[in-house]
């Protein structure tokens, strides 16, 4: 067995043998960062509720609720990572039998589409925000809800702004992963 870089898989003595590339980690955008973070925050939320629950066999109440307002969190900050990769759901099959005019008009105006779903999602985040105030609280942890509905609101804005900045890539190279799938975002 030879590896893609003419170096064997196997020694003579049958073992594996293979080195990982390295890790880069340098063009992580800080919302991948931030979900992270709040995963973590959500991992060790729901160790904790385990461990209270079956080792004290004492549940703490709050932490379901907690745990359930970082998931919140990590996919909406979490969804931001799939708009500047631009892994969202797409359908490219009709761009393949497309004219490249049309499909090229078709591409930008989903780009455009997106940028005004999420932007009006930023828009009525905030109104619904303005509407509750402070009234609103958390069920067990007396906290305001907007907590809740502003991490959501900044998710959206990070999407809104990625956004903007995957269609300008994608005016810039003169086309989109619609049009030609086999491109990814880091084909500048």
């Amino acid at each position: 067995m030879q590896h893609t870089d003419d170096k064997p898989i196997l020694t003579a003595d049958g073992e594996f043998q293979a080195q990982d590339e390295e890790v880069d980690l340098s063009q992580t955008q800080f919302e991948a960062w931030l979900a992270l973070g709040l995963f973590w925050l959500l991992g060790a939320t729901v160790f904790y509720q385990f461990f209270t629950r079956y080792v004290l066999n004492d549940s703490a109440a709050w932490t379901e609720e907690i745990a359930r307002y970082l998931l919140i969190g990590v996919v909406f900050v979490g969804a931001a990572m799939g708009v500047v990769k631009n892994h969202h759901i797409q359908v490219d099959f009709f761009y393949r039998f497309m004219p490249r005019a049309m499909s090229r008009l078709c591409s930008t105006l989903v780009d455009g589409l997106r940028i005004l779903f999420l932007g009006g999602a930023v828009v009525l985040t905030a109104m619904m925000m303005q509407r509750l105030g402070s009234n609103s609280r958390m069920t067990l942890v007396d906290l305001p809800m907007n907590i809740v509905y502003g991490v959501c609101l900044f998710g959206f804005a990070i999407m809104t702004w990625r956004a903007i900045e995957v269609a300008r890539i994608h005016w810039q190279r003169g086309f989109s992963a619609l049009e030609r799938p086999e491109s990814s975002m880091s084909d500048r």
